[in-house]
């Protein structure tokens, strides 16, 4: 497990301690967290069914560690299409952590692939985002077309900005 999934499971999971007994110093220090980026944290249930994803698509923290924390709280517990995550359900689930690269403008459609590229749609203060190499999002049409609807975007005129990912699990 790598070590940014770790630090969001082991998050949720002091959320259900009673004392607070839960040390994130080594994360905190490790050099690998100070940078400064945006990030989902999505979790699934074993059977890869979505159970929560919550992120920022610029930094909105101070650095990564703060990032995946709060993200990994949001996505278990605050997802407003999900319940709260219940304790017993922890060892039922699988933590992916996306790490996002800088947004770049797209000029032309081709410049896309929903395998590669994660895309954002904004029209004045709309603003959709669709993560990419998802099951079922197979064309960049397809893509779009969600993303729109996350948007509330109606027209067909809106900014479309690309990004990749790196992802752990």
């Amino acid at each position: 497990m790598h070590k940014y999934v770790k630090l969001a499971f082991e998050v949720i999971k002091s959320q259900f301690e009673k004392e607070s007994v839960s040390d994130f110093s080594i994360y905190k220090n490790d050099e690998d967290f100070k940078i400064k980026r945006g990030c989902f944290v999505t979790i699934h249930n074993n059977d890869d069914s979505l159970r929560g994803c919550i992120g920022t698509i610029e930094p909105y923290y101070e650095n990564l560690y703060e990032e995946i924390y709060h993200n990994a709280i949001s996505a278990a517990f605050k997802d407003p299409r999900f319940d709260e995550l219940r304790e017993k359900e922890l060892k039922n689930i699988k933590i992916s952590v996306d790490v996002l690269g800088d947004l770049k403008k797209v000029n032309k459609k081709d410049e896309l692939n929903p395998q590669k590229f994660g895309i954002v749609l904004q029209k004045g203060f709309h603003r959709g985002v669709l993560l990419p190499n998802l099951e079922g999002v197979d064309t960049v049409e397809k893509q779009i077309y969600i993303t729109k609807m996350k948007a509330g975007i109606n027209s067909d005129d809106f900014d479309i900005f690309k990004f990749e990912v790196n992802r752990y699990e």
